[in-house]
């Protein structure tokens, strides 16, 4: 409910309480739950095999902008920004503390994505090794002369990404996403149901190329199926045999070229979809994240978006908390109490979390 409601409803009640009281009451001194919502990331990061993500729209102070979705099995997260790309993903990865480092996998990502000679020698040979926050590096590259929007916007990826691997919390997790660039780093597994979605979306022009649609995503609603049983028990013969199935299944060629041009597409992104014989554990697409960020497109349906960045805030962090407390099987309403009353019944989530996970 939005806040105006919120009144109307307590004033109908005859409950004395004004407009600001109540804003008072769910957005300030929340610092204590603010914290909680970070270590939930923190924690559940490190001691996670794997996470989905997602995005979807969310307007903040009449512009659009977006939230983001971190989560699995154990434990949600969210964060509302104006952007979406792969540095803010970055930032919002490392859960709290956000820095610049160069390191060895700084500079591998550099190399990867081609960062020119220039560049990449400035920032290597010059001294400092980490910057705290976003402002010294932005003057840190202003000072070394890299002005091109695309080299800053590779360094400034890469150093993000070193500070997350230097944290120790991501080395072994695999993010699993719907194929948006901005969640390409890391170990990195796509969604079948996405993928299976480019062959759906395809318009026929006649018989043949209707037959041929559906034969193919018969065939890779099959492979899935096989897929899933791979994961409740992995062998080396089956994990052969999928791989070459996969080429015979995507590399055919059927009576429509564009459906050709689309299963080319997808067996590029071979590696990715087939993540799953290297880590059974992880799951083959992204319906968890899905289901849990659609809250927030109900949300913005109701209420438009939020007007304050305390009250954004606030939204992320009690919607995190909400859906960690589903995930572990705690009363979202009790859990509340004892916050506020300092109980002490129930512990700590990044607690539940470790303790679920290792208990699995």
């Amino acid at each position: 409910m939005t806040q105006p409601l919120l009144l109307e409803q307590l004033c109908e009640w005859q409950v004395d309480i004004s407009a600001g009281e109540i804003n008072r009451l769910l957005s300030a001194d929340k610092d204590d739950f603010h914290r909680e919502k970070d270590e939930v990331l923190q924690v559940g990061v490190t001691v996670s095999n794997y996470v989905t993500v997602d995005d979807s729209g969310a307007r903040h102070q009449g512009k659009n902008g977006y939230v983001t979705h971190i989560g699995n099995g154990e434990f949600a997260w969210f964060a509302s920004t104006g952007s979406k790309s792969r540095i803010n993903f970055l930032e919002l990865l490392c859960a709290g503390d956000q820095g610049y480092r160069i390191h060895e996998d700084t500079l591998s990502y550099w190399r990867e994505h081609k960062l020119p000679k220039t560049p990449l020698s400035l920032l290597t040979n010059h001294s400092v090794r980490y910057v705290a926050d976003a402002v010294k590096w932005e003057a840190h590259l202003d000072e070394l002369g890299i002005t091109k929007a695309r080299h800053r916007q590779i360094a400034t990826e890469g150093a993000l990404l070193g500070n997350v691997m230097h944290q120790g919390k991501c080395r072994d997790l695999v993010i699993v996403s719907d194929d948006a660039g901005q969640f390409n780093v890391l170990l990195h597994a796509l969604c079948w149901v996405h993928a299976e979605r480019l062959v759906h979306k395809l318009i026929p022009l006649n018989d043949g190329h209707r037959e041929d649609i559906a034969k193919v995503r018969g065939d890779i609603w099959d492979f899935y199926a096989d897929l899933k049983d791979y994961k409740e028990q992995p062998s080396k013969k089956q994990k052969d045999a999928l791989a070459d199935r996969f080429d015979e299944l995507f590399q055919q060629k059927t009576r429509y070229q564009l459906l050709n041009q689309t299963l080319k597409r997808i067996h590029k992104n071979k590696s990715e979809l087939l993540m799953v014989l290297e880590r059974p554990e992880i799951p083959l697409h992204t319906n968890g994240s899905e289901g849990d960020i659609r809250d927030y497109v109900k949300k913005k349906k109701v209420s438009g978006g939020t007007r304050s960045d305390l009250g954004r805030k606030c939204r992320d962090t009690f919607a995190s908390l909400k859906k960690t407390c589903r995930k572990q099987g705690v009363s979202f309403w009790h859990y509340l109490l004892a916050r506020l009353t300092d109980s002490g019944e129930i512990p700590p989530l990044p607690d539940l979390i470790t303790q679920s996970v290792v208990s699995r």
